[in-house]
């Protein structure tokens, strides 16, 4: 078999692993309506689900790349045993009260297997890049939006069983983390730079990697904020608006809408890698937050319109995230690239964890019609950054340069 049939081979297989391993991650969030109707959870709860695992995400992409454990043994098993640590933590959800301690920390540990998971992916699909780098990052990137939307499809199919859907993510991740192992490393594998704290500073001295952090932090204030709750707003919106099961459309639609994402990320790294970064996700992060605004007032109003409002929101609400950490891989020197990369994820996850907190108590303030409006100050932050690094010398380094 050629080098170019085993990369293909390969790329197909880990895109198709990250889509069922990733699923892990929205999994309760899927069910969100269900569970604050059968349990009684308020909203700050159900927003509490959904930051648990991006602070375990943080939490163990920190301790990962502390320790260097991609670099320590094969990445393909340290892939695979952390999805099936993923596919018992999500399982062990099923079992408990929602909403108590103990269920928050079983999403906290699930977030925290995941970095072991989604980086790890990157790294190993790295592995292969040949001048196509943002291409790469952003199918990974798009697999990774699959697979988070994946729950709200089971839970149409499934009748909003919430328990159904668990299950069934549970043993779509362990699968995943089984195919992974099929998957072979490319000729570019190297050791990763290992994370160094006295390093990390220089995520905020050096103006271009910070200007290329500030852009990605814009854009983490806003997506996955919509993320966690499109699902509530439009089963709220369709309910408004007097469509019968309107959480079990809500459900379809909150899958099309963020797996409408992918195919956007893939395009968008070829036109990244060839026309520049700056240009792409400004482009994007200035049509996210339109969509953003737009949210409220159409709020209740005629579903089809609501509905392709969240498509285009979802297409443009992430394509942009791959580009922001190839383009601190391309500004970072080699032996800062790790730190570089860490702090970005840390920091960036964690703007997303305030954002996901902060939503309940400003939906409870100001209702579904101005819900979503904060988020836009996240993408006209990025559009400011990125479009000031772009003129600087320095965003030459960038594939597609200033173009």
């Amino acid at each position: 078999m050629s080098l170019v049939s085993i990369k293909t081979r390969s790329l197909m297989l880990l895109c198709l692993s990250q889509i069922a391993v990733l699923s892990l991650w929205f999994s309760a969030s899927a069910v969100a309506p269900t569970l604050a109707r059968e349990f009684s959870l308020p909203g700050d709860v159900i927003a509490l689900m959904s930051s648990a695992v991006q602070a375990g995400f943080v939490v163990g992409c920190i301790i990962s790349a502390g320790f260097g454990l991609a670099d320590r043994t094969d990445p393909r098993l340290l892939y695979a045993l952390c999805a099936i640590a993923g596919a018992l933590a999500n399982t062990a959800f099923i079992y408990l009260e929602p909403g108590t301690t103990l269920s928050i920390l079983m999403r906290l540990a699930t977030g925290a297997v995941i970095a072991g998971v989604y980086p790890v992916g990157m790294k190993i699909a790295m592995s292969w890049a040949k001048g196509d780098a943002g291409w790469l990052v952003g199918m990974l990137v798009g697999s990774l939006m699959i697979g988070s939307a994946s729950p709200h499809l089971i839970a149409y199919f499934g009748d909003v069983n919430w328990r159904a859907v668990l299950w069934a993510t549970s043993m779509i991740s362990a699968l995943g983390g089984l195919t992974v192992m099929l998957v072979a490393i490319g000729p570019n594998f190297a050791k990763s730079p290992k994370f160094e704290l006295s390093k990390a500073i220089t995520a905020f001295t050096d103006r271009p990697i910070r200007l290329a952090n500030y852009g990605y932090f814009g854009h983490m204030w806003e997506v996955y904020a919509m993320w966690a709750w499109i699902g509530l707003y439009l089963a709220a919106s369709f309910e408004a608006a007097g469509l019968d099961d309107a959480n079990r459309w809500a459900s379809l639609m909150a899958f099309v809408t963020i797996a409408a994402g992918a195919p956007v990320s893939m395009i968008g790294g070829r036109l990244a890698d060839r026309f520049g970064r700056t240009l792409m996700t400004s482009t994007v992060l200035a049509m996210s937050g339109i969509c953003s605004l737009l949210a409220g007032p159409l709020f209740g109003g005629p579903v089809l319109v609501v509905c392709l409002l969240a498509v285009i929101w979802g297409a443009t609400v992430s394509p942009d995230s791959a580009q922001f950490s190839t383009a601190v891989g391309e500004l970072s020197k080699p032996e800062n690239r790790g730190t570089m990369l860490t702090m970005q994820t840390a920091i960036g996850f964690s703007l997303a964890l305030v954002s996901v907190q902060l939503m309940p108590h400003w939906i409870d303030l100001v209702g579904w019609h101005w819900a979503f409006t904060p988020l836009v100050a996240g993408p006209i932050f990025g559009i400011v950054s990125m479009l000031s690094l772009r003129r600087l010398p320095q965003s030459r380094q960038l594939a597609g340069g200033r173009r």
